[in-house]
């Protein structure tokens, strides 16, 4: 990265760093309690000051003294910065997509609209980089958190010494929030135990509310205020988080305005849409579904985005669109009923995008309401990576069932036609959607080296400072970038010290040179940047792109050995100055530039934490890594126990387990969860039945939830007051992921049932999900039979829940 020889000719134009940062500004009468200072921000917090009053034995003849209140400089802007979740470059009417987000055409309109800025290619690592300025690798996140190693650049810790803008920001003086979706939270630090210093309030965001994890239900979430669990959808029929969320965010600068009203905030807002589940409201779905913006199937659209693209001037007018991948079904093959399924699947992802729009446009809004609009920079990034292919060739309605490796046949997916997108599915949209949503590039999500997987659309706005309203900027940036345009509109430094730390130099550059109308055509800041995940790569310098062939399909999980990380991939070139789609590989016939940038991705690599690289998947999703956990066969509990996660929890996958409960029931019978972990879309629980009209209540039940695609129960009898002993025992028939066996429901030490799993859960039950003792959060795992709605507490007495664990990989067999 750096400035390009020659630097810009344009003396308006400024890079963060060449920027004079102002003096020292004082109000007030120094020791006086209204009195405020900036700092010089080089070491946060600032030391504290020296007592400049004086000090006698009365008090009478002493002179008070307060330390001055620190504020931001002058003019320093609050900071709205929106990004929203696997969109797609061209999806959004902004951009030439079908689907109407007119949130984003209002910031465009009011600012300026980037066409080559890029993120990571995946969730977790786009996240880091952007809230810290440096390179995804540099602060732990090589890949997303779920799937971390022990190696410095794929840990998912954000180091200490690479202090996120939320810190820079709090210490400065200002109101930090964080809304939304944290995925940066490393797994194995997200129960209530915590520690929490990796969590948004750690961090330097003073203020969350969100979800921890990569997705969740926005129909009943794993919410948090802070790091504090809430449940606010419980006996709250219709509630969305989607809505909920711009609620709070609204609540908060409204209070801040009322209580504060000259501090400057950032409010870093980032919804789960459109990452899967695609949950839209039925009044949205309504609305696009009768827009018919799908019914020409996903080669037309794409053809469509194309030409509002070029109309629009996203894309200049020699561009070519990218053929159809070859890996994908064309739209004319396709039969009446896989047609009309992926009809509906779009209709659900396009109102989930023009509903999330539509309450960041309620944020706004609101900002423009409070009189706050000109002094605010608002940044609107459209996706942190391509739009996702995780849905497989044929989509799902339940994106756990991608996760786990299971493909959902057209036929049975139908099943779950009439309700896509409540609260009855998790789903996701077929892959050729993705490759259409990222029109007019080649690829998706989770792929670094093609602009499908990195390209997103960004929107700008600062009354009175970008000057050029309804601009184009062709620039290539980074998400690393934004950091430093904020400093920079803020006039404040990078710190040289945090908490007695010394801090690495920011790896971004920002964008602010681009601001002004003479910088149209200025040639970009950002000259060099490498892309890598999950052993695909590329670099980027003064407009050529060197990257590999993906080896691997996104929408294809296999447990086949990958090829080798560093000889298994074909390298291809692009002069993207003038081929921005990547259309033409020139690597063939310039194998001296071809060679020149690799040698150049390898150099950054070295630099940035990259290496080791690493193609596998399903190895690093198991990879033993820190927990509370590790190491553990038994686990011991009494009483109640909600919100754990899966990595604080148990786990019964592909192993032998037996489960046991002491409980005592009161006279009149009792019913109720005693344990659960997972819920409508996989999981298990054991627990007393409800019963119907009083009928069959307080029956023994352990139950199966194989993906909510089939439920095995195993069913005991109703239990009498008193002290009884409940044991299930599971004994895998063979090694190995998913294998299936015999499980034994014991009450008393009597035998009362016995059945079979032809399969288990191989990877994972849902990450949204927890585990429960003595009631059940979020959604139940019985569906129809042994129905019940949650919390569904125990109303027996639980003296002692214990789970023994067999070590992964033995065999038992069957009895």
């Amino acid at each position: 990265m750096g400035i390009p020889r020659g630097a810009l000719a344009v003396a308006a134009i400024l890079t963060f760093g060449s920027t004079p940062l102002p003096a020292q500004q004082v109000t007030g009468t120094p020791g006086s309690p209204g009195a405020t200072t900036t700092i010089t921000g080089k070491q946060l917090p600032s030391p504290p000051s020296k007592f400049g009053g004086v000090v006698k034995e009365k008090a009478s003849e002493s002179t008070p003294w307060w330390a001055p209140r620190v504020v931001p400089p002058k003019g320093a802007p609050n900071v709205l910065l929106i990004m929203t979740d696997d969109q797609g470059f061209g999806a959004p009417s902004t951009f030439g997509g079908v689907i109407p987000t007119p949130s984003m055409d209002r910031i465009a309109k009011a600012g300026l609209r980037y066409t080559n800025f890029h993120s990571t290619s995946l969730c977790s690592p786009t996240r880091a980089a952007l809230i810290t300025g440096r390179n995804h690798h540099s602060v732990g996140y090589g890949v997303v958190g779920e799937i971390a190693t022990g190696f410095p650049g794929y840990d998912s810790i954000i180091p200490i010494e690479k202090g996120t803008i939320g810190t820079i920001l709090k210490e400065n003086g200002y109101a930090t929030s964080w809304f939304g979706k944290d995925h940066n939270t490393p797994s194995y630090q997200s129960s209530q135990a915590g520690p929490f210093h990796q969590w948004p309030n750690g961090m330097g965001f003073e203020y969350f509310y969100g979800f921890v994890g990569g997705d969740a239900s926005q129909w009943q979430p794993n919410l948090f205020r802070n790091t504090t669990a809430i449940y606010p959808f419980l006996d709250n029929p219709g509630w969305n988080l989607e809505t909920a969320m711009a609620d709070e965010a609204i609540q908060y600068m409204k209070q801040l305005k009322e209580v504060a009203p000259g501090k400057p905030w950032l409010i870093y807002y980032v919804p789960g849409a459109t990452h899967a589940p695609h949950h839209p409201t039925p009044e949205w779905i309504k609305k696009v579904s009768d827009m018919h913006l799908f019914d020409e199937g996903w080669n037309k659209v794409r053809q469509t985005i194309f030409a509002n693209q070029k109309r629009l001037g996203i894309m200049p007018e020699h561009a070519k669109l990218t053929p159809w991948p070859k890996g994908l079904p064309e739209w004319d093959s396709l039969g009446l009923e896989e047609r009309k399924l992926f009809i509906k699947q779009a209709d659900i992802y396009g109102a989930y995008l023009a509903y999330a729009d539509h309450e960041i446009g309620r944020v706004i809004q609101a900002v423009d309401d409070l009189g706050q609009l000109d002094n605010t920079l608002i940044i609107y990034i459209g996706g942190d990576n391509g739009a996702s292919a995780e849905g497989m060739v044929n989509g799902t309605p339940n994106e756990f069932t991608t996760f786990n490796g299971v493909p959902v046949p057209v036929k049975d997916q139908l099943l779950w036609y009439p309700f896509w997108g409540s609260e009855r599915t998790f789903p996701h949209f077929a892959a050729g959607w993705a490759w259409a949503m990222d029109t007019p590039f080649k690829w998706v999500k989770q792929v670094p080296s093609h602009f499908g997987g990195t390209a997103q659309g960004v929107v700008m706005s600062w009354p009175g400072h970008i000057k050029d309203p309804g601009g184009i900027r062709r620039q290539f940036h980074h998400v690393i970038d934004i950091v430093p345009t904020i400093l920079e509109a803020a006039g404040i430094a990078q710190p040289d010290m945090v908490n007695g730390i010394e801090q690495d130099p920011i790896e971004g550059v920002s964008m602010a040179y681009t601001w002004e109308t003479v910088a149209a055509n200025a040639p970009s800041t950002h000259t060099t940047q490498y892309f890598e995940m999950l052993g695909n790569r590329a670099i980027y310098q003064d407009g050529w792109v060197a990257a590999t062939a993906p080896a691997t399909l996104p929408w294809e999980l296999s447990t086949k050995t990958p090829p080798d990380v560093i000889t298994g991939y074909n390298w291809e070139l692009y002069n993207v100055q003038e081929d921005p789609t990547q259309f033409d590989d020139l690597a063939a016939k310039m194998p001296d530039k071809l060679k020149q940038m690799q040698d150049l991705f390898y150099a950054e690599a070295k630099k940035y934490n990259v290496l080791p690289l690493d193609n596998s998947t399903l190895a690093r999703w198991n990879t033993p890594r820190p927990s509370l956990t590790a190491g553990r066969g038994e686990f011991t509990y009494s009483g109640e126990l909600i919100g754990t996660p899966a990595s604080a929890a148990p786990s019964i996958l592909n192993k032998g387990y037996t489960i046991t409960a002491e409980v005592v029931i009161p006279q009149g019978g009792a019913e109720g969860m005693i344990v659960t972990h997972g819920g409508r879309f996989g999981g298990y629980g054991l627990f007393l039945s409800k019963g119907e009209f009083g009928v069959g209540r307080g029956r023994v039940v352990f139950l199966y939830n194989l993906l909510d695609l089939k439920r095995t129960t195993w069913e005991g009898p109703e239990l009498e007051a008193g002290k009884h002993t409940i044991a299930f025992e599971f004994k895998p028939e063979a090694t190995g992921l998913g294998k299936g066996g015999t499980g034994i429901l014991s009450v008393d030490g009597k035998e009362v049932a016995r059945n079979t799993l032809e399969h288990t859960t191989p990877v994972t039950f849902p990450e949204d999900e927890t585990f429960d003792v003595g009631q059940d959060t979020r959604t139940g795992v019985a569906l129809l039979e042994y129905r019940y709605e949650p919390p569904f507490k125990f109303t027996g007495k639980l003296n002692r829940l214990t789970f023994k664990l067999e070590p992964e990989g033995q065999t038992v067999g069957k009895n």
